[in-house]
């Protein structure tokens, strides 16, 4: 009975879209979706996209409609991603037995007729022009005038029964033939979702616009200055010898997601490595696959730079600079490096998909060179690559942890690096598998990875012994002047962080990273991972990942007296399962030679964090240390109590927070806040919730901003901290902070809402012109 209804109903909603089209048709004539594929002159006209509108629709729509996770995939970034539209299907699936067809804006479709054929639907008028068929027959519009309908609130929370603000909510995403149904079904629910309107000046620009036919005007040229650092790169990444050919191969797949920007030009624009059918001097012809080791089909490819043309947003923002310098250590590390290349490697999956045996005619220092010199961005790419997106797929790393490296000019570990490489070219990634990938095959990659983890075992007892003891020498000091030697992730729950310096006292975990381990984990999150691929591909991912974790753990641990190596592992590994704990229990033998630290104190942990900090003193990055004199900073003192809460009055706080403190000197400052939640393990999927220690947990305060995805905005004046300190410190409930935000939180409903996110981004492109971008407020909390 039941599928009966649902058939009925299903029938029915078809049979009103297919009525509602009809209407459409004979009121304003059949779609033309080419309609918005060529720029248009604009010369008489006085409203155009990029100088009048853009401006508004970054700020107040890509907010929420960028990137994979935008809802509807409508992302509003671009004037491609406006024209191209909507549609209902979720990138993020995790119920996919099959793999999806990528829908990449830029890439997998080249017209708006090819859109419309891949499901999406116009959210503007592509019938016959006019100012009213342009406002009542395009969704964009209807949704505008909507949220001018309806009265929304001006202060408190939303209603819960009203507004979902959660992850994984439905979507609503109506085409032009059903908005009427839509309009009367949620009229509370016009655009932008869950947000004060626009401000009115702003709300009849876009109106305008879109009464005008939505008018852009093409591309701005790039400059001569451009022209010429882009001929400059292209030449050097496209010549004709085979040494050439696959240290750019080896480039692209590091630097596919990277912003590349012209350290020697004004900051501002940013450029993109694609591969292309065509040599430079020539229009670029996209060669577009699932993966940047797929086979691309021709017999040569070139590798190019185009223009990144989406508006920057922090979830997916990682700046690259290229500058004569870089390119001078590149060409030290893979052309003027004696080694031959003999040929080129195939793009059959079990070549490609190793980078073990696809680059292993590359020495392994070149290529850890090239890793280690933006290691942030390396790292970063695993959090902000398309991985990376819900707690599922984060729940594989703690809330706070340190990264350090192994040094690459080590004599010790270049031998064991070169070994260790030469191993895994027998040790397949779940990767391997593509985008359908079967669990059946589960334990054959469990089997490799242990196997593996044996024979490195094996090998680092007999290399690190005696002089060659594990040591803090033994670590990268970025050669005395690069800051990427020492990074700090945090986690939020559904996203996460990564900084330069060692942020905090005691981080939860830490991880020693080599090679191997750099290499693998970009090619199991990065390179080879598919965000369209079926659940099988993405669980696997996951899955593996607690072993390369572990690994780096492992590594940390070698850094401690013997004595005290299982029982801080666990400590990290409390609760576990029986399979995780059988695998620690094998890895507990896994280095049984001294550390070559010397340890004063009887606590080694701590001690081991304040030597690691000591030793890599001169290139730490400090931005985000607390001002440690009020001189400094006003506020000094009490951010200081306020970064000392520890424990359960910290459970009510969101997980990442923007604090604005108003000076008396008419200054504003901006801080971070971030709540480290512990737990008791992070080896499981599911549950996270029985395995929280909240009495554990630890509050970062740091100047600036850290995070893409802020939960909640925090505004009062300086003789008004006191107080919000305080109220946090005896937060004991959920009633508890509902009174906090009442008094100091900007919330969704806040008039200011729009004035004080135009402030942040203002302060933010201040501080940091390269990193400045977009943050995203799909998770800001009603609370």
């Amino acid at each position: 009975m039941r599928t009966l209804v649902a058939l009925f109903l299903a029938a029915l909603i078809a049979g009103c879209a297919a009525y509602g089209r009809y209407q459409l048709d004979q009121r304003y004539g059949a779609p033309d979706p080419g309609r918005f594929d060529q720029s248009r002159s604009i010369a008489a006209l006085p409203i155009e996209y990029r100088r009048d509108v853009k401006p508004i629709l970054d700020s107040r729509c890509v907010v929420c409609h960028a990137c994979y996770d935008a809802p509807c995939q409508l992302q509003l970034g671009s004037y491609d991603g406006v024209t191209r539209g909507a549609n209902g299907e979720r990138v993020y699936d995790a119920a996919r037995l099959l793999a999806a067809q990528p829908t990449r804006l830029f890439q997998d479709a080249a017209s708006n007729a090819e859109w419309r054929n891949k499901g999406f639907q116009p959210v503007l008028n592509e019938r016959n022009p006019g100012a009213k068929p342009n406002r009542e027959a395009g969704v964009m519009a209807r949704l505008l005038a909507l949220k001018r309908r309806f009265d929304f609130p001006r202060f408190g929370s939303l209603p819960q029964d009203r507004y979902d603000f959660s992850l994984d909510r439905s979507q609503q995403c109506p085409a032009i033939e059903e908005i009427g149904r839509f309009e009367s079904e949620h009229p509370e629910w016009g655009m932008p979702y869950g947000l004060p309107p626009l401000p009115e000046r702003e709300n009849r620009t876009v109106t305008a616009w879109l009464e005008a036919g939505a008018p852009a005007a093409p591309e701005p040229a790039l400059t001569g200055a451009q022209r010429d650092q882009i001929a400059r790169w292209e030449a050097f990444l496209n010549g004709a010898d085979a040494k050439t050919r696959l240290m750019s191969r080896y480039l692209y797949e590091h630097w596919f997601l990277a912003h590349l920007h012209f350290d020697e030009l004004p900051p501002g624009d940013y450029f993109e490595l694609v591969r292309s059918r065509t040599p430079p001097g020539r229009p670029i012809d996209l060669i577009a696959t699932r993966r940047p080791y797929d086979d691309p089909g021709v017999a040569r490819v070139y590798y190019r730079l185009r223009p990144h043309r989406p508006a920057l947003v922090s979830k997916t923002h990682m700046p690259y600079a290229l500058d004569t310098a870089r390119m001078a250590r590149i060409k030290a590390w893979f052309l003027d490096e004696t080694y031959a290349v003999k040929a080129l490697p195939s793009y059959d999956p079990k070549v490609s998909a190793n980078p073990f045996i696809a680059f292993e005619q590359i020495p392994v220092r070149s290529r850890y060179r090239l890793l280690l010199d933006e290691a942030q961005f390396t790292v970063m790419s695993f959090i902000k690559g398309p991985v990376c997106r819900g707690q599922v797929a984060l729940n594989v790393i703690t809330d706070h942890f340190w990264i350090g490296f192994m040094h690459p000019d080590n004599p010790t570990f270049n031998e064991t690096s070169a070994f260790l490489a030469d191993v895994l070219k027998e040790v397949s990634l779940p990767t391997e598998q593509q985008s359908n990938a079967l669990l059946t095959k589960w334990l054959s990659y469990s089997q490799g990875q242990t196997e593996y983890l044996k024979r490195k075992s094996e090998l680092t007892n007999r290399r690190f012994t005696g002089s060659s003891s594990p040591s803090l020498s033994m670590l990268w000091d970025g050669d005395g002047t690069n800051a990427n030697a020492a990074l700090t992730v945090f986690r939020h729950f559904d996203s996460a962080s990564v900084v330069k310096g060692l942020l905090g006292d005691r981080p939860q975990t830490a991880l020693i990273m080599g090679y191997t381990l750099l290499e693998r984990i970009h090619y199991l999150l990065v390179a080879g991972f598919d965000v369209y691929g079926n659940t099988a591909h993405q669980l696997e991912a996951r899955l593996y990942m607690d072993f390369l974790r572990m690994e780096g753990e492992l590594n940390f641990l070698g850094l401690l007296p013997g004595g005290d190596r299982n029982a801080v592992r666990d400590l990290w590994y409390r609760g576990a399962g029986g399979e995780v704990k059988s695998y620690l229990n094998g890895s507990k033998a896994y280095f049984t030679q001294r550390t070559g630290v010397e340890y004063r104190t009887g606590d080694p942990l701590p001690e081991l964090f304040g030597l690691w900090k000591a030793h890599l003193a001169p290139v730490l990055d400090h931005r985000y240390d607390l001002a440690e004199n009020p001189r400094d900073d006003p506020n000094a003192d009490l951010l200081k109590k306020l970064a000392g809460l520890r424990g359960r009055v910290l459970f009510f706080l969101p997980e990442s927070s923007f604090l604005t403190v108003q000076g008396v000197d008419g200054v504003d400052r901006h801080y971070t806040l971030i709540r480290n939640s512990a737990h008791s393990n992070i080896s499981e999927l599911f549950s996270e919730a029985n395995r929280r220690l909240p009495d554990e947990d630890t509050l970062l305060v740091t100047p600036g901003f850290i995070g893409a995805y802020p939960n909640a905005f925090y505004r009062l004046r300086s003789n008004r901290l006191a107080a919000f300190v305080d109220l946090v410190s005896r937060l004991r409930s959920e009633q508890g902070y509902a009174a906090l935000a009442a008094r100091f939180a900007v919330r969704r409903t806040d008039p200011g809402f729009w004035a004080h996110a135009d402030a942040l981004h203002e302060a933010f492109g201040k501080a940091d012109r390269v990193e400045a971008s977009l943050f995203d407020f799909n998770r800001l909390e009603n609370r």
